[in-house]
């Protein structure tokens, strides 16, 4: 195989590398891979039987988390150091320092670290902890006559119409942000059955006005790529969130729910959900790159 753009018939052999050394990371899953490749480039080779993934960046190309297989950092550093600046994403847990080459820095990636949760806390929401999360949901549901539904391809039409619906209320089109989040939803909904993912959504008076798209990360982990609900139904993003760990996710013991971006609003709506742990990130400055960041 030969270095090359990530393209749809390359899932059965990302997906088969990512069976036999399941990730930690959110990023490491053929959908996000996919979905975001209009806003963050994608790129895969295999060396030494492993899968090595590249991102380009606004400085240029970059090893996307860990390799995946066997082969060592150190030799993969050493295969294509002359064609990147670094690594993104790279698990903190899985980095041995004594494999970066002389000079390489170690940057902390708090705004990349994912949220990993109790799926059972996310589920019942028992104890004063999440006193709020139930007021809000009992609100919503004595409000509104709230009906869960799973995700199939035959329901899809609808959530593609909720996110336009859901993007016109943001003027989603004049935020970059926004802009490439509706490309990536409306990749992953397109291709929801093919790729094998797990969604649900909520239907209030016919229509439906909340959902949300996960799919296995490991064996006993899911992660929860995106979660959208109409603002005007007050609790109703907290019902998405508890009633898709209840009915949808009950084969996992825990819940990625990927990063905050360092936008201060998400991080405190993450944290009050009380993270089991972090998976924390780093990124690798090699000698002479630049040190700037992904985009």
């Amino acid at each position: 195989m030969t270095l090359h753009p990530l393209a749809l018939d390359d899932r059965p052999l990302v997906n088969d590398y990512l069976r036999r050394f399941p990730p930690q990371t959110s990023e490491l899953t053929f959908t996000n891979l996919y979905a975001w490749r209009r806003t963050r480039p994608i790129l895969i080779d295999i060396f030494r039987e492993s899968l090595i993934i590249f991102a380009e960046t606004k400085t240029g190309r970059v090893l996307l988390g860990k390799p995946v297989g066997p082969v060592s950092l150190a030799d993969v550093l050493c295969q294509y150091q002359a064609e990147i600046s670094g690594a993104e994403r790279f698990p903190r847990a899985d980095l041995d320092e004594s494999q970066l080459p002389s000079g390489a820095r170690v940057v902390e990636d708090r705004d990349n670290a994912d949220y990993v949760y109790r799926r059972e806390a996310l589920a019942t929401l028992a104890g004063r902890n999440f006193t709020k999360k139930r007021n809000h949901i009992h609100q919503c549901l004595a409000a509104y006559s709230c009906t869960y539904e799973r995700i199939t391809s035959e329901l899809v039409p609808q959530c593609l119409a909720m996110q336009d619906r859901w993007c016109t209320e943001r003027d989603c089109m004049a935020e970059p942000g926004l802009c490439g989040e509706y490309q990536a939803i409306e990749e992953t909904l397109l291709h929801f059955q093919e790729f094998g993912l797990i969604g649900g959504a909520i239907r209030i008076d016919g229509t439906i006005e909340a959902f949300t798209i996960g799919e296995a990360l490991n064996a006993s982990t899911a992660v929860c790529h995106f979660e959208k609900a109409m603002s005007r139904f007050q609790g109703l993003g907290q019902l998405i969130n508890q009633w898709f760990a209840e009915k949808s996710l009950a084969d996992f013991s825990h819940i990625n729910r990927e990063q905050d971006l360092g936008i201060p609003g998400l991080r405190q709506s993450k944290e009050s959900y009380f993270p089991d742990h972090l998976v924390e990130k780093v990124r690798i400055i090699l000698p002479g790159a630049d040190g700037q960041g992904p985009t």
